[in-house]
C-alpha cells in the first residue's frame, strides 16, 4: 500500500520538456509539481533556432516518423498558439557546387509535402530567375535554382512560459529557483529533499520525471536508487544575431566546408544565424560560442550574402542531448529517449533529447508510459486542442 503522497508526479526541470509534461499530467487530472533551479527556459529552451518545423534535413537520415510527427505537431501549434507560432517563407538556394542538386531538393520537398498530408501550408515552388535579385542580396553567381516553402517560427522562451502557464491553469504547481538535493525511494514513494531560497523543504511523490536536459545525468545521481540514464552526448549549438533584417523570409543554406545546413532567420528586426554542432564536455552552465563557431557561421553568411554586415550584435550557445555514438552529430538521430526503471511499474523516467516542435507529443508519450503507476483521475483537457494562454503583461 502506497502511503499518502503530496504529488502524483514531481517534474524536475522547466524547459519545454518539463513544462510540456507538467501540462500533459495536469490536463489528465494528476497532482503535479514542476521545480526549476533557475527560471523557465533558462537553458536550451531559450537558445534554440526558434523554429516549429518538421525537420526537412532529417529526411536525409530517413527519420520519417520524426518528420511526420513534427509536421503534425506544427499543424497543432498553429491552431493552439497562433499568437506564438507563425508560418514564414523559407528559401533554399541551390548552387552548382553543392552536394544536393535541384532534383534532390525537389524530391526532398515533395516527400516533406507528402508527410504533411499535401496541406496548403506544405506546398513549395521554384522561384523564377526574375525574382532572384530581390532575395535580400542573396549571391546569384553559380545559382541554379531557388525553392520556396513554409515552416513555423516562434519565440522558444515565450512558448515555454505559455505551456507552463497552461499547466498552472490546469492545476499544476510550480516552484522556481528550487533545486533537487536528493530523493530516496522509501515506503513505496519518493522522499524528496528540495532547496529553495536557502531553505530545505521535503515532500513525497509517487513518480519522478527527470526533465533536466543537459543536467539530466547529474540529477539522476541524486536519486537513490539512481535513475536509469543511458550514455548520451552533449552537443553545443551556437547562434549569432546579426544587424539587418531579412525581408523575404528565412534562408536554408549549405556550408561549403562541411555541407551542413545553416538557417538565416528574421528575428526581432535582425537576423538569427545558426546553428553549429560540436561535442561539449564542460559544465552545462558555462556553455558559450567558441571563436571557431563564430567564424564558421560568419563565413557561411558572407558567402551567401556578400553585401550584408556579418558583425555579431550578440551570440549564444545551447546544448542538445543526443544519442552517444560515433560519427558527426549532424547525422545522429533526433529521436527523444525516455528511459524508465520499470516498464510495468515506473517510478522514475528521464527525458533525453527531443525537439522543441514535438514537445507536446513527447509529453503525451511520457503520460502513456507512466500510466501503470498513476492513480485514476478525471481528465480536464486535451492538449491538442487547448489554446495556450497569452502573456497579458506583454500586451
Amino acid at each position: 500500500m502506497v502511503e499518502r503522497v503530496d504529488f502524483d508526479v514531481l517534474v524536475i526541470g522547466c524547459g519545454i520538456g518539463g513544462a510540456g509534461v507538467a501540462q500533459a499530467l495536469a490536463a489528465a487530472g494528476h497532482e503535479t509539481l514542476v521545480v526549476e533551479k533557475k527560471e523557465p527556459a533558462a537553458g536550451t529552451s531559450s537558445r534554440s533556432s526558434k523554429l516549429i518545423h518538421g525537420g526537412l534535413r532529417y529526411l536525409e537520415t530517413m527519420e520519417l516518423r520524426l518528420v511526420h510527427e513534427s509536421l503534425r505537431e506544427r499543424k497543432i501549434m498553429l491552431k493552439i498558439a497562433p499568437h506564438l507560432v507563425r508560418l514564414i517563407d523559407f528559401h533554399i538556394p541551390v548552387y552548382g557546387d553543392m552536394k544536393r542538386g535541384p532534383w534532390t531538393m525537389r524530391a526532398g520537398l515533395s516527400l516533406y509535402s507528402l508527410l504533411a498530408g499535401f496541406r496548403k501550408d506544405s506546398r513549395f515552388c521554384s522561384l523564377p530567375r526574375s525574382e532572384w535579385d530581390d532575395l535580400d542580396g542573396l549571391r546569384t553567381k553559380g545559382l541554379r535554382a531557388v525553392y520556396r516553402y513554409q515552416d513555423g517560427a516562434t519565440d522558444d522562451a515565450l512558448l515555454t512560459r505559455a505551456v507552463l502557464a497552461s499547466s498552472i491553469e490546469l492545476g499544476a504547481q510550480h516552484s522556481l529557483n528550487t533545486e533537487l538535493v536528493r530523493a530516496e525511494w522509501k515506503q513505496d514513494c519518493w522522499q524528496v529533499e528540495l532547496l529553495r531560497e536557502n531553505k530545505t523543504e521535503t515532500l513525497k511523490a509517487r513518480i519522478l520525471v527527470n526533465a533536466a536536459g543537459p543536467w539530466a545525468a547529474e540529477v539522476a545521481q541524486r536519486l537513490h536508487p539512481a535513475a536509469p540514464c543511458p550514455q548520451v552526448a552533449l552537443v553545443a549549438g551556437s547562434h549569432l544575431e546579426l544587424p539587418g533584417a531579412l525581408n523575404k523570409g528565412a534562408f536554408y543554406v549549405e556550408a561549403q566546408h562541411d555541407r551542413r545546413a545553416v538557417f538565416a532567420i528574421p528575428w526581432k528586426g535582425h537576423t538569427l544565424l545558426g546553428t553549429t554542432e560540436r561535442p561539449y564536455s564542460g559544465e552545462p552552465d558555462k556553455i558559450i560560442p567558441s571563436q571557431e563557431e563564430i567564424d564558421y557561421l560568419r563565413t557561411v553568411f558572407q558567402r551567401h550574402f556578400p553585401q550584408a554586415d556579418s558583425t555579431p550584435l550578440t551570440s549564444w550557445a545551447g546544448l542538445r542531448v543526443l544519442e552517444d555514438g560515433k560519427g558527426r552529430a549532424f547525422k545522429r538521430s533526433r529521436e527523444v529517449l525516455l528511459p524508465i526503471d520499470d516498464a510495468h511499474n515506473p517510478r522514475v523516467l528521464s527525458i533525453l533529447g527531443g525537439k522543441l516542435t514535438a514537445y507536446r507529443a513527447t509529453a503525451e508519450r511520457v503520460l502513456a508510459t507512466l500510466a501503470p503507476s498513476l492513480p485514476r483521475a478525471e481528465r480536464k483537457a486535451d492538449t491538442s486542442t487547448l489554446r495556450l494562454p497569452e502573456d497579458k503583461s506583454r500586451a
